[in-house]
Protein backbone atom coordinates (compact mmCIF):
# COMPACT_ATOMS: atom_id res chain seq x y z
CA UNK A 1 0.00 0.00 0.00
CA UNK A 2 1.11 3.40 -1.17
CA UNK A 3 0.86 6.14 1.87
CA UNK A 4 3.07 9.41 0.36
CA UNK A 5 2.68 10.83 3.85
CA UNK A 6 4.04 7.96 5.71
CA UNK A 7 6.90 8.24 3.16
CA UNK A 8 7.62 11.67 3.51
CA UNK A 9 7.64 11.28 7.58
CA UNK A 10 9.46 7.83 7.25
CA UNK A 11 12.21 10.41 5.04
CA UNK A 12 12.08 12.99 7.65
CA UNK A 13 12.84 10.54 10.65
CA UNK A 14 15.30 8.38 9.17
CA UNK A 15 18.87 8.96 11.32
CA UNK A 16 22.14 8.89 9.22
CA UNK A 17 24.17 5.87 10.76
CA UNK A 18 27.15 8.69 12.35
CA UNK A 19 30.45 7.92 12.61
CA UNK A 20 31.70 6.39 16.23
CA UNK A 21 33.64 9.07 18.22
CA UNK A 22 36.46 6.17 18.22
CA UNK A 23 36.74 6.71 14.17
CA UNK A 24 36.48 10.50 14.41
CA UNK A 25 39.19 10.33 16.97
CA UNK A 26 40.94 8.02 14.87
CA UNK A 27 40.95 9.86 12.11
CA UNK A 28 42.56 13.15 13.45
CA UNK A 29 45.36 11.22 16.05
CA UNK A 30 45.81 8.18 14.97
CA UNK A 31 48.81 7.51 17.36
CA UNK A 32 46.81 8.43 20.39
CA UNK A 33 44.06 6.17 19.53
CA UNK A 34 46.24 3.26 19.71
CA UNK A 35 47.74 4.16 22.98
CA UNK A 36 44.16 4.55 23.97
CA UNK A 37 43.47 1.02 22.83
CA UNK A 38 46.97 -0.02 24.28
CA UNK A 39 45.98 0.43 27.98
CA UNK A 40 43.79 -2.48 28.71
CA UNK A 41 43.66 -1.20 32.50
CA UNK A 42 41.19 -3.86 33.55
CA UNK A 43 43.33 -6.39 32.22
CA UNK A 44 46.29 -5.65 33.06
CA UNK A 45 45.43 -5.04 37.07
CA UNK A 46 44.03 -8.77 36.94
CA UNK A 47 47.14 -10.27 35.15
CA UNK A 48 49.01 -8.70 37.62
CA UNK A 49 47.54 -9.73 40.67
CA UNK A 50 48.65 -13.58 39.40
CA UNK A 51 52.15 -12.05 38.47
CA UNK A 52 51.60 -11.84 34.93
CA UNK A 53 53.31 -8.78 33.05
CA UNK A 54 51.76 -7.57 29.69
CA UNK A 55 55.00 -5.91 28.04
CA UNK A 56 53.33 -6.25 24.43
CA UNK A 57 54.96 -9.14 23.89
CA UNK A 58 53.85 -12.08 22.22
CA UNK A 59 55.17 -14.23 24.97
CA UNK A 60 52.68 -12.51 27.04
CA UNK A 61 49.96 -13.69 25.03
CA UNK A 62 51.09 -17.10 25.94
CA UNK A 63 51.36 -16.68 29.69
CA UNK A 64 47.48 -14.84 29.49
CA UNK A 65 46.52 -18.15 27.88
CA UNK A 66 48.10 -20.39 30.44
CA UNK A 67 46.01 -18.02 33.54
CA UNK A 68 43.20 -19.85 35.09
CA UNK A 69 39.89 -18.03 33.96
CA UNK A 70 38.80 -16.49 37.10
CA UNK A 71 37.30 -13.70 35.53
CA UNK A 72 34.49 -15.98 34.24
CA UNK A 73 33.57 -15.93 37.88
CA UNK A 74 32.27 -12.36 37.52
CA UNK A 75 29.44 -12.14 34.71
CA UNK A 76 29.47 -8.48 34.61
CA UNK A 77 33.54 -8.21 34.56
CA UNK A 78 33.83 -10.72 31.67
CA UNK A 79 32.66 -9.00 28.83
CA UNK A 80 35.31 -5.81 30.32
CA UNK A 81 38.15 -8.60 30.64
CA UNK A 82 37.54 -9.89 27.30
CA UNK A 83 37.14 -6.92 25.55
CA UNK A 84 40.51 -5.78 27.14
CA UNK A 85 41.77 -8.96 25.61
CA UNK A 86 40.90 -8.33 22.55
CA UNK A 87 42.84 -4.58 22.12
CA UNK A 88 45.76 -6.08 24.04
CA UNK A 89 45.93 -8.62 21.59
CA UNK A 90 45.69 -6.21 18.74
CA UNK A 91 48.50 -3.85 20.71
CA UNK A 92 50.65 -7.00 20.87
CA UNK A 93 50.10 -7.64 16.93
CA UNK A 94 50.58 -4.19 15.73
CA UNK A 95 53.91 -3.53 17.78
CA UNK A 96 55.35 -7.26 16.64
CA UNK A 97 53.64 -8.13 12.82
CA UNK A 98 55.67 -5.79 10.21
CA UNK A 99 53.34 -3.68 8.56
CA UNK A 100 50.16 -4.66 10.86
CA UNK A 101 47.91 -1.22 11.70
CA UNK A 102 44.92 -0.23 14.08
CA UNK A 103 42.06 0.53 11.64
CA UNK A 104 38.90 1.96 12.92
CA UNK A 105 35.48 1.69 10.63
CA UNK A 106 32.83 4.61 10.80
CA UNK A 107 30.19 2.93 12.49
CA UNK A 108 32.25 -0.32 14.10
CA UNK A 109 35.31 -1.13 16.50
CA UNK A 110 38.68 -1.30 16.23
CA UNK A 111 40.16 -4.08 13.80
CA UNK A 112 44.03 -4.70 12.97
CA UNK A 113 44.68 -4.93 9.76
CA UNK A 114 47.70 -6.75 8.17
CA UNK A 115 50.25 -5.69 6.14
CA UNK A 116 48.26 -8.36 3.34
CA UNK A 117 45.12 -6.55 3.67
CA UNK A 118 43.42 -9.15 6.20
CA UNK A 119 41.72 -8.01 8.96
CA UNK A 120 41.52 -9.78 12.41
CA UNK A 121 38.39 -8.59 14.65
CA UNK A 122 40.80 -8.38 17.80
CA UNK A 123 37.95 -7.50 20.14
CA UNK A 124 35.58 -9.97 18.81
CA UNK A 125 38.63 -12.62 19.59
CA UNK A 126 39.44 -11.64 23.10
CA UNK A 127 36.14 -11.94 24.08
CA UNK A 128 35.90 -14.88 22.92
CA UNK A 129 38.77 -16.23 24.71
CA UNK A 130 37.52 -14.94 27.86
CA UNK A 131 34.54 -16.92 27.69
CA UNK A 132 35.62 -20.00 26.61
CA UNK A 133 39.34 -20.21 26.41
CA UNK A 134 39.44 -20.46 22.25
CA UNK A 135 40.84 -19.53 20.19
CA UNK A 136 44.37 -18.51 21.98
CA UNK A 137 45.08 -15.52 21.63
CA UNK A 138 49.20 -17.30 21.28
CA UNK A 139 47.61 -18.73 18.49
CA UNK A 140 45.76 -15.58 16.91
CA UNK A 141 49.26 -14.01 16.93
CA UNK A 142 50.69 -16.99 15.52
CA UNK A 143 47.90 -16.51 12.59
CA UNK A 144 48.69 -12.69 12.37
CA UNK A 145 52.39 -13.25 12.09
CA UNK A 146 52.33 -15.75 9.56
CA UNK A 147 50.51 -13.45 7.40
Amino acid sequence: MNIPFLDNWRKRHETEPADSPLAAAFDRDPDGVAELLAECELLRARVAQSGVELDDTPRSLQELDQLPPRWRDDPEELPWIGNDAGLYLGTVVVRNVPGARWQVWPGGGPVVRLASGREIQVVEAGLDWAMTGSPELSQVYAEAAEY
